[in-house]
């Protein structure tokens, strides 16, 4: 038998992974099942960053470039920061890597040393707690719940904040809840942070452009000056292009950050994908004029699940700022019990329930560091997620309250 690293029995492998390579056996044997567990939108890459990509290969575009990204993209990515952000970069405050997450990976390496504490607000990104115990970091995950819009309060920073800490991981709009921080909320957060030196910041805003009604997308480096040499801000093409098998994300930090995060790339996968960073380029340069008609289909995907999740009994969800997530609480569904006799005691067994009963793939919030509520992607297509509200309606019906007791 191998003998496997140590660092390897810290972690897990990836909930969302492991949901959706279930749901796929499941429709190998030619069951139809719905997959909501992935966050990836089921639009094609938009055809001028599509062409962009071919004319790339036509070219010859093909071979190393530099490790962190070619010139033309860093200039992009500059360009980008400071149209959309007012956040001035020069190129070689700018990394780029094979996805937003490698950035951060790249960043929590470069930045953690062994006992270093790393601030999490919960729920949070699967990955986020594997990263930095990788790292040789100990995640601190706070638990924000839903009577706080799941989000970090003043208060809970400064208590979490100890000689160890090292790090603070932010996510707006963020992964699984699509809350959404205001402008005032990270100003005050800054405040705290302003009093504590040693934190750096790592801002994830990867769905940036994904917000809906009046909520207006800001990042902190741009609302609190005084942290921009404390912050990397993160962000890439994934989600809001709808590249996400392009693998293109990119980052903006001070230089000794920035440099020896390339020091590890290089040594780990080198470039990201030349093909890659030339779309990537068109996508940042170029019209954004599809995201208007991708955003209020979102919009509608969003009040159509939250209407129809809401009359569920047992069920219950707020409607998010931004991304294309919703996150439910399946509280009222704890302690029934299904048609076959199971008694449903935590959100793992509601997720396994609703994929069984169901045919519909869910993610348990337990994965993101809270439960008893799970996580659906409304980024599918809107008759499909229609048949899954219905589905899951239907399911919840056929549970009984498990401390009724059969009359003789």
């Amino acid at each position: 038998m191998t003998t496997l690293a140590r660092r390897l029995s810290t972690i897990a492998p990836s909930a969302t992974i492991e949901i959706s390579r279930r749901a796929a056996d499941m429709r190998r044997q030619g069951l139809d099942i719905i997959s909501l567990s992935q966050g990836e939108p089921d639009f094609d890459t938009p055809a001028h960053i599509a062409q962009a990509g071919k004319r790339a290969i036509d070219d010859g575009q093909t071979r190393y470039t530099d490790v962190d990204g070619t010139p033309e993209l860093k200039q992009a990515v500059a360009a980008k920061f400071e149209r959309d952000n007012g956040l001035h970069y020069a190129t070689d405050q700018i990394s780029v890597g094979t996805g937003g997450k490698q950035v951060i990976f790249n960043a929590l390496f470069a930045l953690i040393d062994p006992e270093d504490e790393v601030i999490i607000p919960a729920p949070y990104w699967v990955s986020y707690p594997d990263m930095v115990r990788l790292a040789g970091g100990m995640p601190v995950c706070v638990e924000c719940d839903g009577t706080q819009g799941f989000k970090l309060t003043p208060e809970q920073l400064e208590t979490a904040i100890t000689p160890q800490t090292k790090c603070l991981i932010l996510n707006s709009p963020g992964n699984p809840t699509g809350a959404g921080y205001h402008r005032e909320e990270l100003i005050a957060l800054g405040e705290v942070l302003k009093r504590h030196p040693q934190v750096f910041v790592i801002s994830d805003d990867i769905y940036e452009y994904l917000a809906y009604d009046d909520w207006a997308f800001t990042t902190l480096a741009a609302v609190v000056p005084e942290l921009f040499e404390r912050t990397l801000t993160v962000n890439g093409v994934s989600k809001g292009y709808a590249m996400t098998g392009w693998r293109i994300g990119f980052g903006g930090g001070p230089k000794d950050l920035i440099r020896a995060m390339a020091m590890l790339q290089g040594q780990m996968t080198t470039n990201p994908s030349a093909i890659s960073q030339a779309a990537a380029v068109e996508a940042l340069n170029g019209s954004r004029e599809f995201l208007e008609e991708h955003l209020e289909i979102f919009r509608q995907r969003r009040d159509m699940c939250t209407a129809a999740f809401n009359a569920i009994d047992g069920l219950s969800c707020r409607a998010p700022e931004g991304a294309f997530y919703l996150f439910i609480s399946c509280q009222g569904l704890i302690g029934r019990k299904t048609p076959e006799g199971e008694v449903l005691e935590r959100d793992v067994d509601v997720a396994r329930f609703l994929l069984d009963a169901a045919h519909v793939a869910v993610v348990p919030g337990t994965a993101f560091g809270l439960g008893p509520w799970f996580r659906i992607s409304f980024a599918a297509a809107t008759e499909r997620l229609g048949e899954a509200c219905e589905r899951i309606a239907h399911a919840c019906e056929t549970l009984t309250d498990a401390s009724m007791t059969e009359r003789p």
